[in-house]
């Protein structure tokens, strides 16, 4: 059983299509919400994000959802599940709008694609990197239950992370560099793809959050 899933609300990003996904899979109650109560009740806790660094590192801490993000991960000690510039704000700095320090839940950069981007044909590479890409998984997790290795999921982003402990990187994205797709941390899973518009590798990975207790 899921239980309540609360998706932190900073209202950046289209919060409720991860909503109605998590319900299509089988969550007993989704609610979208930043107050405190609320969260400190949910059993799961989802942090999306979509859009540029700064506005959405302001908006986090404006609203205390730095805090909330914190209590999920200590003191409740739920499983959390971030998403897209949810990954990115759990790193310590990202090169997004000439240097943004992060939350720093997580060692690492989140660092620009670049300008030209090759691929090794010498191919030009588009920026924003935008569709289905391969996500390779670089070790087990409950969360890759179902799903085959090199499964194609939906991405959207020109900036890309890089864990300093290469221990924690759970699957990884070729795009003219390698980039990390997804970061696994006691009860923190974190990916930089969208799951919810990832069709059934996506779908299956939601499933997964929802049935997971929060041990790697």
């Amino acid at each position: 059983m899921s239980g309540v899933v609360a998706v932190i609300d900073y209202g950046m990003g289209n919060l409720h299509s991860v909503a109605s996904a998590l319900a299509h899979v089988g969550a007993d109650k989704v609610v979208v919400t930043h107050d405190e109560r609320e969260i400190r009740r949910a059993d799961r806790v989802v942090f999306p994000g979509v859009g540029a660094i700064r506005d959405c590192m302001s908006e986090i801490r404006r609203l205390q959802c730095d805090e909330l993000l914190a209590q999920a991960l200590t003191e409740q000690h739920v499983p959390v599940l971030a998403i897209c510039v949810g990954l990115q704000a759990l790193m310590t700095r990202s090169e997004e709008n000439g240097g943004i320090d992060c939350l720093d839940i997580i060692d690492g950069e989140v660092r620009f694609f670049g300008n030209p981007l090759t691929n090794d044909a010498g191919e030009r590479l588009k920026v924003p990197h935008m569709g289905w890409n391969e996500v390779h998984q670089t070790r087990a997790h409950p969360l890759w239950n179902g799903i085959d290795d090199g499964s194609r999921f939906y991405f959207v982003h020109s900036y890309y992370v890089h864990a300093t402990n290469r221990d924690l990187v759970a699957g990884s994205v070729q795009y003219g560099v390698s980039a990390d797709a997804a970061l696994a941390r006691d009860n923190l899973f974190a990916v930089q793809f969208h799951p919810e518009k990832s069709a059934d590798a996506g779908l299956r990975l939601l499933q997964n959050f929802l049935e997971w207790n929060g041990t790697p």
